[in-house]
């Protein structure tokens, strides 16, 4: 799911693109504040962007592509 990053040059253009905050995360995704750092730990979902020592934000952009991908698997599933 998430890239490993480690150039500044690697990282994608993030030109007025929106930082979501856990509470967002957790409305848009309906998942908890555990199932969400389980699931990106573990590459299902996308990573946070540390913000400072206790705050971290998910693009946006990546969290509408992961919801994109979870509509399109429950479609193949339900074939």
């Amino acid at each position: 799911m998430s890239e490993n990053i480690t150039k500044v040059s690697e990282v994608p253009k993030i030109s007025g693109e929106q930082i979501l905050k856990i509470s967002e995360v957790k409305k848009i995704s309906g998942l908890s504040t555990t199932s969400i750092y389980r699931a990106a730990s573990k590459g299902d979902f996308p990573k946070p962007i540390k913000l400072g020592k206790r705050s971290s934000g998910w693009l946006k952009s990546e969290i509408d592509q992961w919801l994109v991908e979870r509509v399109v698997a429950s479609r193949r599933e339900g074939r």
